[in-house]
């Protein structure tokens, strides 16, 4: 075999290594984004009286109420939805967080972009990234 044949021969691994890699990476990606769009987080006030349920959107998708709010002002009922809501969003990005170190890695940029993207859109505005309640 001449340098020229071996050169080639290692060029075409080469290649095939970097495609298997990406290829890899691109269902590492599908993985993640297939399990986050699955997510949901569900959270419940401190009392009970209330329990709230966030899509991996962001959208509330469950709200109950028990009976026990009657007896708080319109004012006290939307502050705690409003609470519990922010418990359940930190509570989904705490999902993503894990499903993204389970499939990409939270030292890879997918997943640092990924957790990053979500925290912010989650996380109350003027927090430092802790949600407060």
């Amino acid at each position: 075999m001449s340098t020229f044949d071996a050169d080639i021969d290692g060029a075409e691994r080469r290649v095939d290594s970097w495609q298997a890699k990406i290829e890899e990476r691109a269902a590492q990606v599908q993985a993640l984004a297939r399990q986050v769009g699955q997510l949901s987080a569900t959270a419940r006030s401190r009392d009970g009286l209330m329990e709230v349920t966030i899509a991996s959107s962001g959208v509330l998708t469950g709200l109950r109420l028990g009976e026990g709010v009657r007896q708080h002002s319109a004012a006290w009922i939307a502050q705690h939805i409003l609470t519990t809501a922010q418990a359940a969003q930190a509570g989904l990005t705490e999902q993503v967080r894990r499903v993204a170190a389970n499939t990409v890695g939270l030292d890879s940029e997918t997943g640092r972009a990924v957790v990053a993207s979500f925290a912010n859109r989650l996380t109350p505005e003027g927090t430092g990234g802790h949600a407060r309640w």
